[in-house]
């Protein structure tokens, strides 16, 4: 009997998904619940297992394709272990036999549109053969050869959407999503464009008086909150010159699915908000004796390995109810006070970053944060991860301190307004009291949007967070 696999729904607002890799190939045998194949979302990215066992007999959507939810992408044959009869096998061959094409960009895409305003989110990478490539610039005059049905293959049923609705033909607009995916902010910057195509300003006539600039339209602050800012006039992903000359040595790679979001997250952040950073020295010695008092009784007792982020999560919450203004959003010309603290917290992968959010963090003890912490982590680094697991943060931390950085600017993480850089934490000779001691000593780095937050409130806040690290005053 033979069992239809299908795009799976990965959370209520993702209405389809992109095929990463495919980790069984026709003919091979799967058991229930082994990995299938790898796909990205706009939320998160995530190994989908087989829904039963058998032998793939069918991948109808290839590495690389996005289709909305409930599609079919395979069918398995569960009637036994039974090998794929050589016919069969010849007239869908593997999709690993063709080597994915690299995605071009069409012309210069705009930047994100203000609806695309998430949270990076991510996760897997396919494998991509490194190759030497032709210039982006050599495919920018391909243009679609079949109408209604590539149009199709090409975009999202929200874009068709869209496209019905404003009376556009998807066909004929570039697309700047994987394979010249027609991307929802596509659509919205090509009626944007065409709108002010068809509005030319008239030509000024002799002697006539320059009239009068129109004055700005007020609105009811419920309309104008929800309107962010305008998108950034240069995309992350911009195609300029070509970076190199001819007759240089290079390779081009096209950049995964996380890889281009990152991207356009990063740059659309830094267009939102007016960042600057503060720094501040932390002394982690006494939280450090705490950390080696309990650290053994975690490991043995509960199966937990700690580290200082729980500390500093602490730190961080109670930081939070002295200067609240930190845990807040901006929604137009309003600033919303989230009730909720929930952390997001960097994890970096092979592939990529991604930020994991602790829920209701402040109603968490040190031993409930580590553990949370650590498996959040490990399901990030196995693909794990569920959509709303990366979602709802309302104020981030990320650690280049692992990795042995002393300090750090970090981007802000939209809609949240600060997110916190913690350095490497080590022996250092500082002077106390005009004596030189060894002290476990940390910086951090709070990026702040100025549009909110200035840097009194700022350096206020992370000396309150330094405060409990320094004096080891953690509730609980």
């Amino acid at each position: 009997m033979s069992e239809e696999v299908k795009m799976p729904q990965m959370g209520e607002s993702i209405a389809e998904g992109t095929i990463v890799r495919w980790l069984k190939q026709v003919g091979q045998n799967i058991k229930r619940d082994e990995p299938l194949f790898e796909i990205s979302t706009d939320k998160v990215d995530a190994e989908i297992p087989a829904p039963s066992s058998g032998v793939l007999t069918e991948i109808k959507v290839k590495e690389g394709e996005t289709v909305p939810v409930n599609t079919v992408v395979a069918v398995i044959d569960g009637d036994g272990s039974r090998p794929v009869a050589a016919p069969e096998a010849a007239a869908a061959p593997p999709p690993a036999a063709e080597p994915p094409r690299p995605t071009q960009p069409a012309g210069v895409p705009t930047g994100p549109s203000p609806q695309a305003r998430q949270q990076p989110t991510t996760g897997a990478l396919a494998e991509t053969e490194r190759r030497v490539v032709t210039p982006p610039a050599a495919h920018t005059a391909e243009k679609p050869t079949e109408g209604e049905d590539l149009a199709k293959t090409r975009s999202s049923p929200l874009v068709r959407k869209i496209a019905a609705e404003h009376g556009v033909d998807v066909s004929q607009i570039e697309g700047t999503g994987l394979a010249g995916r027609v991307t929802k902010n596509d659509i919205l910057s090509f009626i944007e464009n065409r709108g002010a195509e068809r509005k030319p300003a008239p030509p000024p006539t002799a002697g006539a008086v320059p009239p009068a600039r129109e004055a700005p339209r007020t609105e009811p602050a419920a309309a104008r909150a929800p309107q962010p800012l305008a998108a950034p006039a240069v995309h992350a992903n911009e195609v300029g010159p070509p970076p190199f000359a001819e007759g240089d040595r290079y390779e081009i790679e096209p950049m995964s699915v996380m890889r281009r979001r990152i991207a356009e997250r990063m740059v659309e952040s830094r267009h939102i908000s007016a960042h600057v950073t503060s720094f501040m020295e932390v002394d982690f010695t006494e939280t450090a004796k705490l950390r080696d008092k309990l650290k053994s009784e975690f490991a043995e007792r509960d199966g937990v390995r700690l580290t200082f982020m729980p500390f500093i999560i602490k730190a961080v919450i109670e930081g939070i109810k002295k200067w609240p203004i930190v845990n807040s959003s901006v929604w137009g010309d309003q600033i919303v006070y989230k009730k909720d603290i929930n952390i997001g917290v960097a994890v970096a992968l092979d592939w990529g970053l991604i930020v994991p959010v602790v829920r209701q963090a402040d109603e968490k003890s040190v031993l409930g944060l580590a553990r949370t912490v650590n498996e959040l982590g490990d399901r990030a680094r196995t693909k794990q991860l569920k959509p709303d697991e990366v979602q709802g943060g309302t104020f981030t931390i990320t650690n280049p301190g692992v990795f042995g950085g002393l300090v750090g600017t970090p981007i802000i993480n939209q809609p949240q307004v600060a997110i916190l850089g913690v350095g490497v934490i080590k022996k250092r000779p500082v002077v106390i009291n005009d004596a030189i001691a060894i002290r476990q000593i940390g910086y951090f780095g709070l990026s702040f949007d100025h549009r909110v937050i200035d840097g009194a409130v700022a350096d206020q806040f992370l000396a309150s967070v330094r405060d409990v690290i320094e004096s080891a005053s953690y509730n609980s």
